[in-house]
């Protein structure tokens, strides 16, 4: 049975080719929810520092005990009321889908004197149970005029899940259209994060099915967890 460091390396080296023919850099986002410490240790320890979890106790306690240079990524839908409880440990918010998350996460930002970097989450799929800022509204967002009542708050980047389908090209398509949506509010939503010290660029989309299709429409962050860490086990509690 292959190790957590043998999986690991394998998705690397299958990533590595996509990213190459691509011509850009693609962060792994090792999705760990529900995995015991030693598994991300083991993961840590072949170098991976970029780990993503969706429920604030499990981020908070593994936060707290594991190594302090890991970056943790909130993903999944943010529960506006859970927000203050993950914010002190994370690194980058996935799934910003909606103004009352950056409405909160503003207030509890503030008082914690953090400033916190996010991806706005943009509806893409046919699916309606899939989250996002549907275009015409992130184009609202694309102004620094919009940012002025969320001083702590700084956009790096977009976002999507394609739909969940065997159709290659309905999937390449989605993700084609986020990535022209990233290009279209890229110049003024970099200027938004250059004025806060941060860099304006990424582009999160693939995960353990279409990965590949979304690194070859410009993805620049995938995450992927049980072909790393194996199948989840179920939450506990």
């Amino acid at each position: 049975m292959s190790t957590v460091a043998q999986r690991l390396e394998e998705i690397r080296s299958q990533i590595h080719p996509f990213a190459s023919n691509a011509g850009q850099n693609v962060t792994l986002v090792a999705v760990s929810k529900t995995k015991p410490d030693a598994d991300l240790l083991e993961a840590y320890d072949a170098g991976q520092r970029d780990f993503g979890e969706n429920r604030v106790q499990e981020l908070a306690g593994k936060a707290e005990r594991l190594p302090k240079d890991i970056r943790w990524h909130m993903i999944g839908h943010v529960q506006t009321n859970k927000i203050k409880d993950f914010l002190p440990f994370v690194h980058l918010v996935h799934g910003v889908d909606r103004v009352k998350v950056l409405d909160v996460m503003q207030k509890e930002a503030a008082k914690l004197g953090r400033q916190i970097n996010l991806l706005l989450q943009v509806h893409i799929a046919e699916e309606a149970t899939k989250f996002g800022f549907d275009p015409d509204e992130l184009k609202t967002l694309a102004s620094p005029k919009a940012w002025t009542g969320y001083p702590n708050l700084c956009p790096v980047g977009l976002m999507g899940m394609a739909t969940f389908t065997d159709n290659a090209m309905q999937v390449r398509r989605e993700f084609a259209s986020l990535a022209s949506l990233h290009k279209e509010v890229g110049p003024t939503l970099s200027e938004v994060a250059h004025s806060r010290g941060a860099e304006w660029g990424v582009l999160s989309m693939g995960m353990s099915g279409d990965w590949p299709l979304a690194i070859e429409e410009g993805s620049t962050m995938v995450r992927v967890g049980s072909a790393i860490f194996g199948h989840r086990n179920p939450p506990q509690g």
